[in-house]
């Protein structure tokens, strides 16, 4: 972690400078599970004949271009994209674009407040919920932080799934989980049988990248067992060039769910900046919103 922020530093003080005045204050366990998970990408990114630092200039870059989307975003209430068929003119078909867009987020799953509270509370928690036998899947795990800690705290016994329908998240799933037993499937969720049953399904950040985000939660709660459990997470008020959807509020969140037959059980909230919960309205702040969910009776 020291040499990130150092490179970052040199390439960006002030941003360097934001980030140095929250990690400080972090535990041990932020810095071991950092340590290790920028290790496993290292290994990676190494493998294809780039250097880490290539990882952190993507990601530099995409803090530049988020900076932009929310100027924009501020001036006009919404985000810059609202349909897929946008999105794919402008990232997913896009090579170049959708390359630096991928490997910087990577970095931001530690480097983001907001994103590595999602982490922490799935870590906190997952073991609760995840028990020995169960059928995990992961829709949209391009990273695959979030199904290596699940394997962690599932143990062999458990069968893990990730399915993407990006060939490059894959690969980069792939490349950063090399020695683990997952399978991996090039697919999409709408494509799986209402019979195939999961006893988990996490879901993060992916219902915001859809135009109807409400057909995709109706397909996660019938995919999962009657006793299963998901854990799903999604922004509000987040502007990137690959949002759709635009959640205002966790209230509309919550509605959202309920709607698709969830019941939440545990949840958590985070803003992206430290400000009081009327000034982040006032502003539109981001929001991560992440929860355990289990299907209503």
């Amino acid at each position: 972690m020291d040499n990130i922020l150092k490179y970052i530093e040199e390439k960006n003080p002030a941003h360097a400078a934001k980030l140095n005045s929250w990690i400080k204050n972090m535990d041990t366990d932020y810095f071991s599970e950092s340590e290790l998970f920028f290790a496993r990408y290292k290994k990676f990114i190494e493998s294809t004949g780039k250097k880490l630092e290539y990882g952190i200039d993507c990601y530099l870059k995409l803090c530049a271009q988020m900076v932009f989307e929310r100027i924009e975003f501020i001036r006009f209430g919404k985000y810059a994209n609202t349909s897929l068929e946008e999105v794919e003119k402008s990232i997913y078909l896009n090579p170049e674009m959708f390359e630096y867009h991928m490997h910087g987020l990577v970095f931001a799953q530690f480097l983001w407040k907001e994103q590595y509270a999602r982490f922490n509370f799935f870590s906190k928690n997952i073991g609760n919920y995840l028990k020995p036998q169960d059928k995990y899947l992961e829709i949209g795990g391009g990273h695959a932080l979030y199904i290596v800690e699940a394997m962690k705290k599932g143990g062999d016994a458990n069968s893990f799934q990730l399915v993407d329908i990006s060939p490059s998240s894959i690969q980069l799933a792939q490349g950063i989980t090399e020695g683990l037993n997952i399978l991996f499937l090039l697919k999409n969720i709408f494509d799986f049988s209402p019979t195939e049953k999961f006893d988990f399904i996490t879901m993060g950040e992916v219902i915001e990248h859809v135009e109807n985000p409400l057909s995709l939660l109706i397909k996660v709660r019938e995919l999962l067992t009657d006793s299963g459990m998901a854990y799903i997470t999604t922004p509000a008020n987040a502007p990137t060039l690959d949002h759709i959807y635009l959640f205002n509020n966790a209230t509309e969140i919550r509605d959202l769910l309920n709607e698709a037959g969830f019941e939440i059980v545990i949840e958590k909230t985070q803003y992206a900046e430290d400000v009081s919960e009327e000034r982040a309205q006032k502003l539109k702040v981001a929001l991560m919103y992440a929860a355990f969910v289990k299907p209503k009776k």
